[in-house]
């Protein structure tokens, strides 16, 4: 049995969620993330049809961004249209305590309530998967801020392009004297971080710049201008959240053959499922978050 802590006034929890695909397993989250004291955002790919989502705006406490964007793989596409979503929660003024981003294939590991306390019981801090370039805590991060990607153009041949210009230009540097931090782009942040994120880009338009052509850039960016800010205090090195990747290092999908591990993690939620191959664990992964949960 799990136990928590009531809190006389209760706070609430925002769920930024980013899909492309599926209604039926993003529904299916939706229905599991259901709180009182939550409420469902979801930022859905333009690329999608939206008619086919739309239906699960009836679910309590569930809303579309309205500012939808075109996003591409590894590209700044995905950090705009997170950082809308993150203007669009803001401007409700609903005092959550956290804005918690996960993707549409992502699933909790823990009951709703217990969840919810936690990031209650620590209302000032952003839980961010973080690690030192500059100080070789992550390899793979460093080639991210020293070479030009061209992603988001949408013009013919900019991969060609792109290796011409990253042949004959001297390699990068990260402006504005900040230090490179990365790792993985799933947090939960606090709405005075996020904030500030949105902040910075605005204040600084040179630093924007130089972030839309670099590579995978949802796995740097957050971690470099929060570590670099008057918050890097309030960051704790861990995202709360169970990924695993395979050969490509891109995450596994998890089936029945992981139910094990997966309810032995401390981790809030889980990256990824798919279905068919993962409906089984899901009904699994159900029985789990409805366990008993016993208030102190």
């Amino acid at each position: 049995m799990f136990e928590i802590i009531t809190y006389p006034n209760p706070m609430k929890l925002a769920h930024l969620i980013l899909a492309h695909k599926d209604p039926v397993l993003l529904e299916r989250l939706v229905r599991t993330l259901q709180h009182e004291n939550a409420d469902i955002f979801i930022q859905l790919d333009k690329k999608a049809n939206i008619d086919d989502f739309k239906y699960i705006e009836n679910i309590g406490n569930t809303r579309f961004i309205s500012d939808r964007v075109d996003v591409g793989w590894c590209c700044y596409s995905t950090i705009d249209a997170t950082l809308k979503g993150f203007e669009q929660i803001l401007l409700l003024k609903n005092d959550y305590s956290h804005i918690n981003l996960i993707s549409g294939q992502d699933y909790p590991l823990k009951p709703i309530e217990l969840i919810q306390q936690h990031f209650f019981a620590n209302p000032d801090t952003t839980f961010i998967h973080n690690a030192s370039i500059a100080d070789n805590e992550w390899e793979d991060g460093k080639v991210r801020f020293t070479k030009y990607s061209f992603g988001d153009f949408k013009i013919p041949g900019k991969y060609q392009l792109q290796a011409f210009v990253n042949a004959i230009l001297p390699l990068r540097k990260l402006p504005a004297g900040l230090k490179p931090y990365g790792r993985s782009q799933w947090l939960t942040i606090t709405p005075v971080c996020a904030q500030y994120a949105i902040d910075y880009l605005k204040n600084n338009p040179h630093v924007k710049r130089y972030f839309k052509t670099v590579w995978a850039v949802d796995e740097v960016f957050f971690q470099t201008i929060l570590t670099n800010s008057p918050h890097k205090d309030s960051l704790t090195n861990y995202n709360l959240r169970f990924i695993e990747l395979d050969a490509g290092k891109r995450p596994i999908n998890y089936t029945m053959a992981d139910a094990d591990k997966l309810t032995k993690t401390d981790a809030f939620f889980a990256r990824k499922f798919d279905r068919p191959v993962s409906t089984e664990v899901l009904d699994y992964l159900d029985s789990i978050i409805a366990a008993p949960v016993k208030a102190k």
